[in-house]
């Protein structure tokens, strides 16, 4: 009799495994497809960069203007600075 209930408790616990082998393959799947797409849109956006022969030129225009804005800030927080500094020195 004990090894009946035995046999059944085995077989509860092998079918309670077989339902959580099933559901980790169903997420390994998941996240395989996931990083599969995310592959993919990786390779596609690399062969357009490399196939696209005015991205050198947009990326240099690019840094261009950045460096003229990073300068024009420059210039413009110096002048923040001395119209603060002479400030201070008007009220003492």
């Amino acid at each position: 009799m004990a090894e009946s209930e035995s046999l059944e408790g085995n077989s509860d616990n092998r079918g309670k495994n077989v339902e959580d082998f099933k559901m980790d393959m169903k997420e390994f799947l998941e996240e395989m497809e996931r990083l599969t797409v995310c592959a993919a849109r990786t390779a596609y956006d690399c062969v357009t960069i490399q196939t696209n022969p005015d991205l050198p030129n947009a990326v240099q225009h690019l840094e261009d203007v950045f460096l003229i804005c990073r300068e024009q800030i420059e210039k413009k927080w110096q002048e923040v600075l001395m119209e603060s500094r002479g400030e201070g020195q008007k009220k003492e």
